[in-house]
């Protein structure tokens, strides 16, 4: 009973709670209108849920009268644990990076391998971090002596360092998949994990550099537009607004060759994401407004479902920094908890994205959504 009691508290909607603690309080719904402010019918509709509480200056007022901290209406209230404010694990990926020279003493055959890198990028695109984080350590001894496993397996753990702000460590293991690459087509898979990491470093001219290198070796359409992709962004990065428009422009004459649902180098590329190249790089220019419009014009395009989990909630997260940027801080919020919804692990492991949910708990006011999550891992008092 007491278990199911706590679970009836924990998913209590926000006006059930306020409802509860005035009773507690022994206030009635007149008594805690006028210490708001507010009419009784302000309070009643608040309580049954017709009007939103979606201000967390209001639920401060309210905490306020009630005498609760804030948190206690945006949720269960307890201290956030370990594993929603940090993720275990790079350590061990460290290490195992440094023994990349040790064969294991039983060698693993390759085909009890790849289906372990398989499922390793099956859960890298649904952003399960904690859980890849466990497993590729791992992975990446078993996957020595196999040239073709071997650099899949370096490219997913490039990929999940830059997510978790590692850059550093991710381009390690990149430069590890091209030197591990035994053909043209996968040195060039592995240098669009160089340019990722080299991109996060802020070194955007070398990055610039190896992906259009890596882009001439490859006659793959959907590994040569992503290369150009990444070059366009780092040309962005640059400030050359003229060449990463270029760029991209040439990425996009062969995104339309590639717009199916086979992707044996998981690039996730079609024309989607080259419309998600153009708002990246109207964002890294400093034009906001443009891209906002053209967020708002990718996830209107027909393969925005189809994209990982991850990629659409790494793109929600950089959308609510662009309307951020226009001062919509409503439209912010509603991007960045769609993209919390999807994908906890994208908005609550990645520093990037934590220090945006921190800047927009401070804003005044701060929406009720963005706080519960701020308060949830840490980011609050």
């Amino acid at each position: 009973m007491t278990g199911r009691r706590l679970l009836d508290t924990d998913e209590m909607p926000i006006g059930r709670r306020v409802a509860r603690w005035r009773v507690r309080r022994r206030m009635t719904q007149q008594m805690l209108a006028d210490r708001l402010g507010k009419s009784k019918s302000w309070v009643d509709k608040v309580e049954r849920g017709v009007r939103a509480l979606d201000r967390y200056s209001v639920i401060q007022e309210i905490a306020e009268v009630l005498r609760l901290d804030p948190a206690v209406l945006l949720g269960p209230h307890r201290p956030p644990s370990a594993a929603e404010t940090r993720l275990d694990g790079v350590e061990a990926v460290r290490a195992a990076l440094a023994r990349y020279h040790r064969r294991p003493p039983t060698p693993v055959p390759a085909d009890q391998v790849a289906p372990h890198v398989a499922h390793a990028w099956l859960t890298y695109q649904h952003a399960h971090y904690a859980q890849l984080l466990r497993v590729l350590p791992s992975l990446l001894d078993a996957a020595h002596g196999h040239r073709d496993l071997l650099v899949p397996a370096y490219r997913i753990t490039a990929s999940v360092l830059v997510k978790l702000g590692e850059p550093d460590l991710a381009w390690l293991a990149a430069d590890r998949a091209v030197t591990a690459a035994g053909n043209p087509t996968h040195a060039a898979t592995a240098t669009i994990a160089v340019t990722q990491a080299l991109r996060a470093l802020g070194r955007h001219r070398l990055a610039l550099t190896a992906a259009r290198a890596a882009a001439d070796t490859t006659t793959h359409d959907a590994v040569r537009g992503t290369l150009l992709l990444q070059a366009g962004l780092a040309a962005a990065g640059c400030g050359d607004r003229r060449h990463a428009d270029d760029l991209t422009d040439r990425a996009a004459a062969l995104a339309d060759r590639c717009a199916t649902d086979d992707d044996p180098h998981h690039t996730a590329f079609n024309p989607t994401t080259v419309l998600l190249a153009r708002f990246l790089t109207a964002l890294e220019i400093g034009d906001s407004t443009e891209a906002v419009a053209r967020h708002e014009s990718a996830i209107r395009a027909g393969g925005w479902s189809r994209l990982p989990v991850e990629h659409r909630a790494a793109h929600l997260v950089d959308a609510a920094r662009a309307h951020l940027g226009t001062g919509d801080l409503t439209a912010a919020a509603r991007v960045l908890v769609e993209a919390d919804r999807i994908a906890p692990a994208e908005v609550r492991y990645r520093p990037v994205a934590r220090t945006l949910v921190a800047e927009m708990a401070r804003c005044d006011p701060a929406a009720a959504d963005v706080a519960r999550i701020a308060a949830m891992i840490g980011l609050t008092r």
